[in-house]
């Protein structure tokens, strides 16, 4: 690798005409390379100069962190068909802190390598990643230069698993992203169907992929399904076992934090989700039992709110254990 990053490769000079060259002419595979190499100079290139914010990537104490993960994540800009992937993403996403976290995920072998973008919100980018054994991980990196987070402080103050909160929006971001990751784990304790929670360091979150090889899996409100039922009857057990066993609400269960993988619903975006000693769990656990309802109304089931309410309250769960101990 080269010794500076920003460093421009040097380029072949031109032979002159009549002259044949004694050496021998670059594979394909070479060509390849050195192209690559170009790329990755004039996106490193373009960083440097950028202005203040990426200037730090120039200092000796970043320089040789930066070094070790400017190949792994070329994918961050991004390549498909999405409208909003250009160096825009980059800029929005990759400040100083986030990519030093990710030199820490990097380091420990969960991450490897940041491949294209996948989905983007409010809160978050997630990106098509790999970890140290090759396979595929979503990597969800958390915003930390908007104010989005202060609108969601309802859902995390009153939860006794996080207390003494300081206001500061980079504190708040850092909270809502460990509280995904036990959201996680306290959901996959009891064998809900949820992404498998890998790692977590400041403003990322890194999770198990669930989609293909280019893209990832669709949400439920952009599938059509064979037996509406069927999956009606699973996303309303999932309620009744993360309220009657998990002590969880998820605070926002709707087809859009629903994804349609293997031929089953996984339930994502799980932040928001909150313990059942929360003043508001109560509220929230109506919500998602009648947005579920509403999904199965669409799908041209006779289903009431009503009855729905009293199956996740009351539903017999003698068959559900919980799979593993983990503090959540």
């Amino acid at each position: 690798m080269r010794d500076d990053w920003d460093e421009l490769s040097s380029r072949p000079t031109k032979r002159k005409k009549g002259r044949r060259s004694s050496s021998k002419r670059p594979s394909i595979e070479e060509l390849d390379a050195e192209h690559h190499r170009e790329e990755e100079n004039a996106f490193l290139r373009d960083l440097g100069e950028a202005g203040g914010r990426f200037q730090w990537m120039k200092e000796k104490r970043y320089k040789s962190m930066f070094r070790d993960i400017e190949s792994k994540i070329q994918g961050a800009l991004g390549t498909g068909g999405y409208d909003w992937v250009d160096r825009r993403v980059f800029d929005q996403v990759f400040d100083r802190l986030t990519l030093m976290a990710l030199y820490k995920l990097m380091k420990s072998g969960v991450i490897d390598t940041l491949d294209f973008p996948v989905a983007r919100g409010k809160e978050a980018h997630v990106f098509h990643g790999t970890d140290i054994s090759g396979q595929p991980v979503a990597v969800k990196i958390f915003h930390t230069s908007n104010a989005v987070f202060k609108n969601l402080i309802q859902y995390i103050e009153g939860d006794p698993r996080f207390t003494g909160l300081r206001r500061k929006h980079r504190d708040l971001v850092e909270v809502w992203v460990r509280k995904e990751y036990r959201n996680m784990k306290r959901l996959a304790r009891w064998g809900l169907d949820v992404p498998k929670a890998l790692g977590v360091h400041k403003n990322v979150l890194v999770m198990e992929y669930l989609g293909s090889a280019t893209s990832p899996s669709p949400k439920l409100r952009e599938v059509n399904v064979d037996d509406a039922q069927a999956v009606y009857d699973r996303l309303l057990k999932f309620l009744a076992v993360a309220w009657q066993k998990a002590d969880l609400v998820h605070g926002d269960f709707s087809p859009y934090n629903i994804l349609w993988h293997d031929g089953q619903p996984w339930v994502i975006d799980v932040g928001q989700g909150v313990v059942e000693s929360h003043p508001k769990a109560q509220e929230f656990l109506v919500r998602d039992v009648t947005r579920l309802v509403e999904w199965g109304e669409k799908e041209g089931l006779s289903v009431t709110l009503a009855e729905a309410m009293y199956d996740v309250l009351n539903m017999n769960l003698d068959d559900v254990e919980q799979r593993f101990e983990d503090e959540a």
